[in-house]
């Protein structure tokens, strides 16, 4: 891979590589943008099959993250620290990961994603004040995540139904894991009535136990009709193949990256499918984390009610791209870039987190 070529396409203002020879640490740091504020992302530890793979990766989940912070109204840019390899985890690895962070000064802080649990996100901030989502603050950001999404659900709900409540409405969940387990709750308590699958069958049963959801087995939950569609785990799902059968009112699901390719909106948007942009929808992990920030410190009920304003947030999107007859995932990605181009520069920077 050309590396400036690679940042110059979709504008990334820095890539670090960092190298631990005690520990076998290789670290990915991608810095998309800046201009709200430090960059935050979390840190993913993936067995990947080529360092071109994991640069990638860092590469399209930190310009993620600048999309999903500037829409979701937070003064903060976008990053993605990539671990490449399979290290073994101790907590020399950590640190010598906080180090690294400390290192860049405060441009980028980090937390947990995949493969990343709160142990180790705990060992990082031993060596660095730049670790967010520690337990004695935000800590797990699973039932944030949740919660967004279903707000996300009530607001497709109510642009296609007229009402966000889900009683007698059926959703379709594809994965149940912590976010979508939390998501069968909230939805379960709303009167909806559930379908659910997952890779890892213990998941789905527990769903069905639980919350009396019905299980199907994977590709069967695209030939469901239902009034949503809520996609809570892989990514690259909703191919054009099977948006081009599903028969569905609308998606709304936590799942990172959902679009298999750019023309899939399209296609949405003219079968008349609601796609509520994963970026805004899954965006309750970071608002609950940014919570931190704020004067006083993380109170959970002040994050949960910035989390709750995602169904705001994406009625927003919804007129947006009404009012310019364009897809919801351009209407949302105009919303993210307009608020990074009104911003003037200048703005006060948040301190570390105590």
């Amino acid at each position: 891979m050309n590396i400036f070529d690679a940042m110059a396409k979709d504008g990334h203002e820095q890539v670090s590589f960092f190298y631990d020879k005690k520990t076998g640490l290789k670290l990915i740091v991608a810095l998309h943008d800046s201009t709200l504020g430090p960059a935050t992302g979390g840190t993913r530890m993936w067995h990947y099959d080529s360092e071109d793979e994991a640069l990638s990766d860092a590469l399209r989940l930190s310009r993620g993250m600048t999309l999903k912070n500037a829409a979701s109204g937070l003064d903060f840019g976008g990053s993605k620290c990539v671990i490449y390899g399979d290290p073994e985890k101790s907590p020399e690895l950590f640190h010598a990961m906080g180090q690294f962070i400390t290192a860049m000064g405060g441009r980028v802080y980090t937390g947990e994603d995949v493969g990343i649990t709160p142990q180790d996100v705990e060992q990082m901030a031993e060596a660095s004040p730049y670790i967010v989502g520690r337990q004695a603050t935000s800590g797990d950001p699973s039932k944030a995540a949740a919660y967004g999404t279903y707000m996300a659900v009530r607001a497709v709900l109510t642009e296609t139904t007229g009402q966000p409540s889900a009683k007698g409405r059926k959703i379709l969940i594809q994965g149940v894991g912590n976010v979508g387990l939390e998501l069968c709750r909230l939805l379960a308590a709303d009167g909806a009535e559930l379908v659910v699958t997952d890779i890892v069958a213990a998941h789905a049963t527990q769903a069905a136990r639980l919350y009396g959801a019905r299980v199907v087995d994977g590709e069967a939950l695209f030939a469901e009709r239902a009034d949503v569609f809520s996609p809570c785990a892989l990514g690259l799902v909703l191919t054009a193949e099977r948006c081009a059968s599903m028969r569905v009112r609308a998606i709304a699901g936590s799942a990172n990256n959902q679009l298999a390719s750019p023309e899939v909106a399209e296609i949405l948007k003219q079968r008349g499918i609601l796609y509520a942009p994963d970026f805004i929808v899954n965006g309750g992990g970071v608002i609950n984390i940014s919570d931190e920030f704020l004067p006083g410190g993380y109170q959970p009920e002040r994050a949960m009610a910035a989390v709750a304003r995602i169904y705001d947030r994406l009625l927003e999107v919804f007129a947006v791209a009404r009012t310019e007859d364009i897809t919801t995932e351009l209407a949302a990605e105009r919303v993210a870039w307009r608020r990074i181009a009104a911003h003037s520069g200048g703005a006060q920077q948040p301190m570390a987190p105590s």
